[in-house]
């Protein structure tokens, strides 16, 4: 049996595409008109005449206000060495000062420098001395008496020795009645930038035959010790000292050539002219007891007759550093009362002649041979260190 086949209609391509086509055109146009009637609703509305006019604005300059300027700062200047030097040194308000030793031997101040008689002469020329050189008077023992020569410079010595003579004229030694050995004891008080400190001091004095030594010592609660010794030759016309220490931690000294005609210091500052008759800073106090034990009636009161009132007595004076000539007046006949009891005394005086000398006072008693009992110095500022015997001890 055979199966009939039926034709099968086939669908025409033109009817399957062209409702698509239509409906693209449709889309097309819609989009078409929408852009066309409304432009002007798209985005920002503009101002079509200001689209057309280009304009530009110009900015004037102004004027650029220019900083004042800054006036140079100061110039910090360093302090000089000198002022580092005294700003490290100066003390403070509530310390003690420890050169009290130095000052009961009338050290020369700082601001003095080395200067020798001829020196010191022409810098005074205009300062008037009062009173007038005494020579000593020889006692009643002529083996002490020496020329008048004995004070002049040696014809031998360097020609710088001869023109320190040209100073002040030391007082002429022809006699000297020195004491003997004994140990002073002595009660000390002073003052010091406005503090007042108390001290014990001691002067040991030996002599042994030709040879002496003078030894000061001053010791004060925290502040310690200080002491000065001379040591030389007795010859007669007094003291000849050969060396001469200031000690305080260190040591200094000063020493004394005859044959060369010159001293030396171990501080390595310039030599200065021997001079027969020199003293150093210990020994001129021993020697100037001394001149006044030997001048006539000194035995019989405390003004030696060869020593008035009003007079004065010379003495080329060596330092640790340096050398000066001290002038003392003989001032006055005092009685004092003392912490080792009153006593009868003959008051000398050296008076400052220099802006920065200090005032040196020293009392001699007759009856202790003319031994100092009592030393006051004076600083220029006013600060004191006064020294009074308590007790007198003979070996």
């Amino acid at each position: 049996m055979t199966a009939a086949v039926l034709p099968v209609k086939k669908r025409s391509d033109h009817a399957s595409w062209r409702p698509l086509a239509v409906l693209s055109l449709l889309v097309f146009a819609a989009h078409l008109l929408m852009l066309q009637a409304a432009p002007d609703r798209m985005g920002p509305q503009a101002d079509k005449a200001a689209a057309k006019v280009f304009t530009t604005r110009s900015i004037a300059p102004q004027a650029v206000v220019q900083p004042a300027p800054l006036a140079p700062a100061a110039p910090v200047t360093a302090p000089t060495v000198a002022a580092q030097k005294l700003a490290s040194k100066r003390p403070n308000p509530q310390e003690l000062r420890g050169d009290i030793a130095i000052d009961f031997v009338a050290n020369a101040s700082p601001e003095n420098t080395t200067s020798t008689p001829a020196e010191t002469e022409t810098k005074n020329a205009s300062t008037p001395v009062t009173g007038t050189d005494t020579i000593a008077a020889v006692t009643a023992a002529p083996q002490t008496a020496a020329p008048v020569a004995a004070l002049q410079p040696d014809p031998a010595a360097p020609a710088s020795a001869t023109a320190a003579s040209a100073g002040p004229t030391p007082t002429v030694v022809t006699a000297v009645s020195l004491p003997g050995s004994a140990r002073l004891q002595y009660k000390v008080l002073g003052t010091s930038k406005g503090l007042n400190y108390f001290a014990d001091s001691e002067l040991n004095w030996n002599i042994t035959g030709d040879h002496y030594e003078a030894a000061m010592k001053v010791s004060a609660l925290f502040v310690g010790s200080r002491s000065m010794t001379s040591r030389g030759s007795v010859t007669p016309t007094g003291l000849a000292p050969s060396r001469f220490s200031d000690k305080y931690k260190s040591e200094l000294a000063a020493h004394f050539d005859a044959d060369k005609g010159k001293v030396t210091f171990s501080a390595n500052t310039p030599d200065v002219p021997w001079m027969a008759g020199a003293q150093d800073r210990v020994s001129v106090f021993l020697q100037l007891g001394g001149m006044l034990a030997a001048g006539p009636g000194s035995a019989g009161g405390a003004v030696p007759a060869g020593f008035a009132l009003g007079s004065s007595i010379t003495v080329y004076t060596v330092g640790p550093r340096d050398a000066d000539t001290w002038t003392f007046l003989v001032e006055a006949a005092e009685q004092l009362s003392l912490p080792g009891g009153d006593m009868a005394t003959l008051k000398l005086t050296r008076k400052p002649r220099r802006e920065y000398d200090q005032k040196v006072e020293v009392w001699y008693a007759p009856s202790l041979g003319y031994l100092p009992v009592r030393n006051r110095i004076t600083q220029a500022n006013g600060d004191f260190v006064d020294q009074q015997l308590k007790a007198v001890a003979r070996p």
